[in-house]
This record gives C-alpha cells, structure tokens and sequence, in this order.
C-alpha cells in the first residue's frame, strides 16, 4: 500500500532534518609493519621459486564462485595478526553469515578486523552487518554515509536530495587483506550471489589472489580510505538499541555475537572448505596498483572534479596495444575519450572485444540504456560486441558458476582488461563514466602473459556458451546472433526481453546522461 501524502511528507521532512555527527573521533591505524614475522608471510616466502625477483609479486585468479568464497575463508581462517575488508556492499545472505563467523573467530583469538563499507546499501536487513562492530576485536566504519533512517532506504537517499552531489560519489573499492601478506582483489562483493548459492540470479565474477609486495601497497590503499574523513565509525551513526529494534522488526533474536539468527539446516548453502594456499600454485610476475583517491568522492574546494586514476590508468594501458584488447565490464558506457581512443586504436588495426550484459542479464537498466545509445557506433567503429544471455545458466554451470549453482539466471559482473594477450587489469572498475567521474575504484594491472591466457580463456568460455553477438547488417540495423545449438540463432531485438522492458528503456533513454551512469 502506498503511503498517505501527509506521511510521505512527513518522512521527507523527517528525513531532512537528518544530518551527520561532527567532531567525530577517528583514531588512526595502519597496516601490519613487519608481514613476513607471520605465518601467512613466511607461506608467501616459502612459495616464492629462488629464481624469482624479490620484487615480483604471486597471483593466482579466482574464476569460480567456490574459490572466490574460499579464498577468502582460508586467509581470515589463517590470519595471525590482521585482517583488513573493504567492500561496497555486504549483503546479510547466508554465505555471508558463515564468512562473518569465521571473521569473528579471528577476532576472538586476537586478531586486529577492520571492516571498510560504503554506505549506501546499509539499509534493512543489511544494516544489520553493522553489528560487527560490537564484536570485540573488530573496528568498522561507514564510508560516506547518509542521514536518517536505515529502515527504507528510499526515504534515506530522498532525504539526503539537498546533497546529491556528495551522495552520488560511491566508495566502490573491494578487497579483502591477511596480515598486510596475502590479498583479494576483484569484482565480486558479500553475497549470495557473489558465491554461486543465490536462487534467483548469479553474478558472474572474477578474483585474483595476491600475495608478496604487492599487497603493501594494496594495504596501503585502504590505509588512505580508512583514515579518511569520509569514514565514520559505525557507533557514531548508530546506536545499539536502533540495530536492535530495525533488526527485532524482521527477525527473532540472534545468538551473542551474531550478525542474524543462525539460518534453519534447509536454508544453509553447500559451502567450500578453505583454500589450501600452501598448495595452490601461483604465478609470480611485476604488478602495479591503481586506485583512485578518497579524495575524488570529497567536494573540491573550485568545484573541480578529482580526477579518478583507475580509469584514466586503464586508458593509458589501452592505449599501448598493439594488436588485441579483450574488455570484460558489466556496465559499459564509453564517453568522448574513450570512443576516441578506440577509433585510434582501430585506425592502428588492433582488434578490440567488448563482453557486456544484455539488456536481459543486467541488473542496471539506466546503465544498459547509456551502453545502447552508443551501440551502432561501436559497431560502426569495428568493434566486436558481446552480450550475455539471462537464460544460459545450464550452459555456465561447469564453465564459471559451478555445478552447486540453484540459480536461474546469470548476470556478467566481471571487470577486465586484456591488452595483447601479455598484461591483464583487474578489480572493481567499470568501464563507464560513473567509475571515471563518480566512484572511487581499485585495479590490479598484472604483466604476466600466463594469467593474461588463463582469464581471455575463461572470457572466451563464456562467449562460446552463453553470449549474443551483435552486429549490423547492411541497411543500419541491429542483429543478435546466438552460440551455436541455440534456438533461436538470430533476433531482430534486444533478446529474451518483453515488449515492456524494451519500451521502458527507450522512454527512459533522454532521462540518463551517460555523466551519471
């Protein structure tokens, strides 16, 4: 039922009598000084093959959901002195409950947690992560965040109106640290649906594991944001008794420590042991860190934007290619500078593909509509454009979901960057004005012809069984060819959508510059 106009009212008013806590304290911590004094340090030292370059870092890519999840519980079941998580989003699913318990088990046997997260997606059920920061041994802090209540978070962000500009900047960083030794870079976020064990729809998504001096400087990084005047302690936003009554609304009481109550037996999904790092193999090779500053998501004192160095560094590194660039990103909305630089490439006879969502498997219709104004363009240009299908969860199930996958449906989530088969780019980027202008973002650049083979073969896996080409036929229309076996071959419309849908995103096409998107 919709709300009276006097309480809608009231609510906004309500809503923007709310502001931020001042004078807040934010003692300052770092990472780890000395890694290789730990257990997880001195595995990284071991791993290393006395050939290699002390300065050269190991990685290992993490394409699948299982060991993306278990990845991340073997460096916080293994972590001796710190663990350090920065997120956009966790989501209170069950998988994320079975990863926050091992969490508070390292916290329990002393080990530092710091816990980043932007605020935005803090509302409801998943406000109730903020919990963590009773547990004793965790410290977290909101990036960014918004006034008001978490309850609805419509009535937050409509309360927060008078300050979109500062709202609409995003802390999008995503990565998960052990003792300053041992790294996680990639995609995915907390959730469900992150890790194979959604039953409505899977992200497909891609990690990389990092270990060795890299991860100083991917500690560093979080270092910068933590100690940032954008992060707000979570005791300073909210209270005890407030997580207590948003979270006695919606669910029975929680056992001492508990993010929720423990999920009925029926309900827990078939989850992965930890990843065996002593026995996993790893790549070694040169790597270096892009990542935007906190700053870019703090107004300018001239209104200047800040400009973001994630993708402005992946616009230089494109720029090097020779003969093959190979983009992954689920939300693709290149501006001025990009389309530039792909007619200079094309006019240099490099090959360019472009693996996006379909307007079926996206979970962004405004960011599917900015990619779709310039479609015939790229298409114009030589690009090779990918999408992929909503419907082909059968065909991923042994490529990149897993076969324990309870999903229906599959959406592209990857963010990745092969240039000439030799360097990869990985992390939380898109390739899209809003990673460029409004969110702050981190990426991995790796120079390592192996890892570069083993994801385009993981991209090309998914091409081959789950993507439409799309291309243009003589007379300046658009046609979506589907893989091989598949019926039906060709569609003259976005596929697999309904009259609707396709009729919404072209009423909403002048309503969404590609500037926000």
């Amino acid at each position: 039922m919709s709300p009276a106009p006097w309480a809608l009212a009231a609510a906004l008013l309500l809503a923007g009598c709310a502001s931020l806590p001042k004078d807040v304290q934010r003692p300052v911590s770092a990472a780890l000084d000395h890694p290789e004094a730990t257990a997880l340090g001195q595995l990284a030292a071991r791993k290393r093959p006395d050939a290699i370059r002390d300065d050269l870092s190991g990685f290992a890519l993490l394409a699948s959901p299982n060991m993306a999840y278990a990845g991340r519980l073997a460096l916080t079941e293994q972590a001796g002195k710190t663990l350090d998580i920065q997120y956009y989003a966790i989501h209170v699913d069950p998988t994320v409950r079975s990863l926050l318990r091992a969490v508070r088990a390292a916290a329990r046997r002393g080990v530092r947690v710091r816990i980043l997260l932007d605020d935005f997606n803090s509302v409801g059920r998943d406000a109730q992560v903020m919990r963590m920061a009773g547990v004793p041994g965790v410290q977290m802090r909101m990036f960014n965040p918004l006034p008001g209540s978490r309850s609805a978070g419509l009535w937050r962000a409509l309360g927060s109106l008078h300050d979109f500009q500062r709202i609409q900047h995003r802390m999008h960083n995503k990565l998960y640290v052990a003792d300053n030794a041992w790294g996680i870079i990639g995609g995915r976020n907390l959730g469900d649906a992150y890790f194979g064990t959604a039953t409505g729809s899977d992200f497909i998504d891609m990690d990389v594991l990092a270990a060795g001096p890299v991860v100083q400087r991917i500690s560093a990084s979080f270092d910068r944001y933590w100690n940032s005047p954008l992060a707000y302690p979570v005791g300073s936003l909210i209270t005890p008794a407030e997580l207590k009554r948003l979270r006695d609304a919606n669910r029975p009481e929680p056992a001492d420590g508990e993010v929720e109550a423990a999920p009925p037996a029926k309900e827990a999904p078939a989850l992965p042991p930890a990843l065996d790092l002593a026995a996993l193999p790893l790549t070694w090779a040169p790597a270096g860190l892009l990542v935007d500053s906190p700053l870019k998501l703090m107004p300018a004192e001239d209104g200047a934007p800040v400009e973001g160095a994630v993708i402005e560094g992946l616009l230089s590194l494109l720029g090097t290619a020779r003969h093959d660039v190979m983009i992954v990103s689920p939300y693709f909305v290149p501006g001025p500078q990009m389309m530039s630089l792909f007619t200079e490439l094309k006019a240099r006879g490099v090959r360019l593909r472009v693996l996006t969502n379909s307007l079926a498997s996206t979970d962004a219709l405004l960011a599917q509509i900015g990619y779709a104004r310039h479609r015939k363009e790229l298409l114009r240009l030589g690009l090779e454009l990918y999408e992929t299908r909503a419907q082909a969860r059968t065909r991923l199930r042994d490529t990149v979901l897993g076969s324990e996958s309870k999903a229906t449906r599959a959406s592209l989530h990857t963010k990745l960057v092969i240039v000439d088969g030799r360097i990869l780019s990985i992390g939380s980027m898109n390739l899209d004005l809003r990673s460029k202008l409004q969110n702050s973002e981190i990426a991995l650049v790796i120079r390592s012809p192996a890892l570069a083979r083993q994801a385009a073969e993981q991209v090309q896996d998914v091409i081959d069984a789950a993507a439409w080409k799309v291309e243009l036929t003589p007379d300046d229309a658009l046609r979506w060819h589907a893989p091989p076996e598949t019926r039906p071959l060709v569609v003259g419309h976005d596929p697999d959508t309904s009259l609707w849908l396709r009729f919404l995103a072209k009423l909403l096409a002048p309503l969404t510059p590609d500037e926000m998107l």
